[in-house]
């Protein structure tokens, strides 16, 4: 199988994650924080550690604002409904991922919030200007991805943190699909909140993740129960990281995220991206001037490693199937779980195939899906 789905998450991960998850799991899997047993005392400084190490990451000065969540979509969930009021007015982007679309959806069906959504450039890019027009007096959080899941496009965040900053609104970003893959830094880039997920371009397995959040912010629980600490207490603690982490943590998955990361600190976060971005657009170069194909969104190296594609007269549900079942390669068709960015370019409802390489992907791989594409086409223009 060629997998070139790393967008969705990345495959496979590298040897030392499976080796550090499985050595914890067999000698240290204790319930951490919750015991005085030295493996539960092992167990919560493994949970410890991953903070350290993420807040070094992503240039957090306080490592106890580094809350561990499931995934991305619990993170911005977790900040956008604990944050938000009824009447706050967001401003958000219609590049972004269902993650952010649906729970701003659901509370502006509740009336409880109002939303203006930005459009993007033909290219896939966020207008900051177009971010600073749209601001009131009651705009209390500005949400965007800091690169469409769909286009690949890197957004201006440094520039649209620095308008929310300016205005003393919260800014929060989606970084599903970059951390690991492009430099972040909370403080530079003017991040309130920042939330990501493990199991993409950190190498972490599914089930791990983790939010940001600000000396600025003061969010509502999400959730609420044990965690170790205050066991005494009726009332859900105030301190971070512990009133936004109820529940038994997902250990294993933190300690597999703590490796993941520690492995794109090794590599190099510049040398990932340079890799899964020269594989993406030696795809873009090789059909970017054949008429049966579609490409959407840029084609600067303004982008990570997403290319969206459509063969002409072809649904994408069918190239993809015949990618899968005839030439053994796994890629992503459909709107990927961002219908306002197919309905801007143009492809909503059927959507596009999703290519996206990861940095186990070589350039044999690439080659072998422009020959299938190009295959596929010949026989749909042939028929």
């Amino acid at each position: 199988m060629i997998y070139l789905d790393n967008a969705a998450t990345t495959f496979p991960k590298p040897e030392c994650v499976y080796e550090a998850m499985d050595k914890f799991l067999r000698e240290r899997g204790a319930n951490p924080g919750r015991a005085g047993h030295r493996m539960s005392v092992v167990a919560e400084q493994e949970i410890e550690k991953t903070r350290i190490v993420l807040a070094g990451f992503f240039g957090i000065k306080d490592p106890n604002r580094m809350i561990f969540t499931f995934n991305a979509t619990d993170a911005i969930n977790m900040g956008i409904k604990g944050l938000l009021c009824k009447g706050d007015h967001v401003i958000t982007s219609k590049l972004e991922h269902n993650s952010v679309s649906r729970p701003l959806t659901g509370l502006e069906k509740e009336n409880l919030i109002t939303v203006t959504r930005v459009d993007s450039s033909g290219d896939g890019f966020i207008n900051p200007d177009d971010v600073r027009k749209t601001l009131r007096p009651n705009t209390r959080l500005i949400v965007c991805t800091h690169a469409s899941n769909v286009l690949g496009t890197i957004q201006p965040i440094e520039e649209i943190g620095k308008i929310a900053r300016e205005g003393d609104i919260i800014f929060m970003v989606d970084a599903a699909q970059t951390a690991g893959v492009c430099n972040i830094d909370v403080e530079k880039q003017h991040m309130d909140m920042l939330a990501f997920t493990g199991h993409k371009g950190p190498f972490g397995p599914p089930g791990s993740g983790g939010l940001y959040v600000g000396e600025r912010v003061k969010l509502r629980a999400w959730r609420e129960g044990g965690t170790g600490f205050e066991p005494e207490s009726l009332a859900q603690p105030d301190t971070l990281p512990f009133k936004l982490e109820s529940g038994t943590p997902n250990t294993v998955g933190i300690v597999g995220l703590k490796t993941g990361i520690e492995f794109c600190i090794e590599e190099g976060i510049d040398t990932i991206r340079q890799h899964e971005r020269r594989l993406a657009l030696s795809l873009i170069r090789a059909l970017e001037r054949d008429g049966r194909f579609q490409i959407y969104g840029s084609m600067d190296e303004n982008r990570i490693g997403i290319v969206s594609i459509n063969i002409n007269g072809m649904k994408p549900g069918e190239v993809a199937a015949i990618l899968d079942n005839t030439f053994t390669m796994a890629v992503r068709p459909g709107l990927h779980c961002a219908p306002y960015t197919h309905q801007e370019i143009g492809t909503f409802p059927e959507g596009t195939i999703r290519i996206s390489p990861g940095y186990f992907n070589t350039m044999e791989d690439i080659e072998g899906v422009i020959t299938s594409l190009k295959k596929i086409a010949d026989a749909q223009n042939f028929t």
